[in-house]
């Protein structure tokens, strides 16, 4: 019976809720697409939970803007796809937009943990996989022979989710909730040079931009004492990438150099940035030929497919744009593009009226992890995928629904225990 009794305290709904957060938030750089799995899991689990009355919708103010704003964007490439008539060739890549769906189921569930608990968690897995992602990289970078792309099997979706977890042990560190500053540093410094060594430039703009607003949060704390450790540190952080990381980087702007020079003198669209201005080409043509509802979820391929063979004669094999909001007017039109902008607009003012009015650490905390998902998204956005890959999908809602929860969100009720069935003799 004492057995009994211990295995379900092990899986009680808090305990499961803190080993569904470490996953989320230690496996995107390590495991990859995992992550997605374990977060659409969690989703499916959470429309069990409310549909069995076992858990009820947290509704507050935060949630409710942010769930008007993903489904307005789900529902305009619904749109798009019966405006085209193109409902059956969209369907498989409808799908994904499930994630996005599973916003406020995911956050009613998540939202039992107790705020402090979550902090933590999110701090210590980041920590981890901050040291993790380091390793992978170093092993990547010099037994292999590649670039660094940890478990998620893409450099930029790698260099993306390690940014991420860099700026959670740094928002860790200034924010006083954690004591082991020197530890989270360590791994932000450790995560830093993964991204470096995935040479994704995109990514390294993104991780400065994070970084300048997670100071500009904490300025606060910047005084004083604390002022002058802090420009030593970032002196001898600065100097330990540049030594570890010049060659890489280096090599990074001399290819972009050498793509510069090759389109600006002879057109040349061969090399990475020349393809990608090739897109930029393709799709803003494809957005004039339907701005309105765009060409449905499903027709990227096609149309890259067809630009390609149009302009330069020979295919490639996309299935975006290389620009998040270009690719979304070229889906779903103007409506699609001013629906995926909401979002972000959405959790943005969310976040800065936090940081404006509240002096709470942890609500401080949450709002800082939505600025910095929101600068490294659309950062990365400008030459990349911003939504419509599955490891940033999840991601992104991971960092959405604990982010927003924490600055704005309140507790909801954790759920009574099943009584223990009686003892037959």
């Amino acid at each position: 019976m004492s057995q009994l009794s211990s295995i379900r305290r092990q899986f009680s709904p808090a305990r499961i809720n803190i080993y569904f957060s470490i996953a989320c938030f230690f496996f995107p750089p390590v495991l990859g697409s995992v992550v997605s799995f374990v977060f659409n899991g969690g989703g499916l689990w959470s429309v069990l939970l409310i549909a069995s009355k076992k858990r009820r919708f947290n509704i507050d103010r935060a949630m409710m803007a942010l769930t008007i704003a993903i489904y307005a964007y789900c529902a305009a490439n619904l749109l798009a796809s019966l405006a085209n008539n193109a409902i059956v060739r969209d369907a498989p890549h409808l799908i994904p937009l499930v994630t996005f769906l599973f916003f406020p189921l995911s956050y009613s569930t998540w939202s039992i943990t107790q705020k402090t608990t979550l902090v933590r968690i999110i701090i210590l897995s980041s920590m981890a996989a901050c040291f993790v992602a380091l390793l992978l990289a170093i092993i990547q970078q010099y037994w292999i022979g590649m670039r660094a792309e940890g478990g998620a099997g893409n450099a930029i979706v790698f260099a993306t989710v390690v940014c991420l977890a860099v700026m959670a042990c740094v928002a860790g560190a200034l924010s006083g909730i954690e004591r082991h500053k020197s530890a989270l540093i360590c791994a932000a410094l450790g995560g830093t040079i993964a991204i470096i060594y995935s040479g994704t430039r995109i990514i390294w703009l993104a991780l400065l931009i994070s970084g300048i607003a997670v100071l500009l949060i904490n300025q606060h704390w910047l005084k004083g004492k604390n002022a002058v450790r802090l420009l030593l540190l970032m002196a001898a952080i600065g100097v330990a990438v540049a030594a570890i990381g010049f060659h890489t980087i280096s090599d990074r702007f001399d290819f972009l150099r050498s793509d510069w020079d090759a389109l600006g003198a002879h057109g040349n669209s061969d090399t990475s940035l020349g393809i990608r201005v090739a897109l930029w080409d393709i799709g803003l043509k494809a957005f004039r030929d339907m701005p309105l509802f765009g060409h449905g979820v499903g027709a990227n391929q096609l149309l890259i497919r067809q630009g390609f063979q149009d302009l330069f004669a020979k295919t490639a094999g996309f299935n975006h744009f290389h620009n998040g909001f270009l690719t979304a007017l070229v889906q779903a039109g103007i409506l699609g593009a001013v629906t995926l902008a909401a979002i972000f607009v959405v959790a943005g003012r969310d976040a800065a009226l936090v940081l404006r009015n509240s002096a709470d650490p942890i609500e401080r905390f949450g709002a800082t992890m939505v600025v910095v998902m929101v600068i490294t998204y659309l950062t990365a956005g400008m030459t990349g995928i911003l939504i419509g890959q599955d490891i940033l999908d999840s991601v992104f809602m991971v960092f959405l629904v604990s982010g927003t929860y924490l600055a704005s969100g309140r507790q909801a009720p954790l759920p009574e225990e099943m009584p223990l069935p009686p003892v037959t003799q």
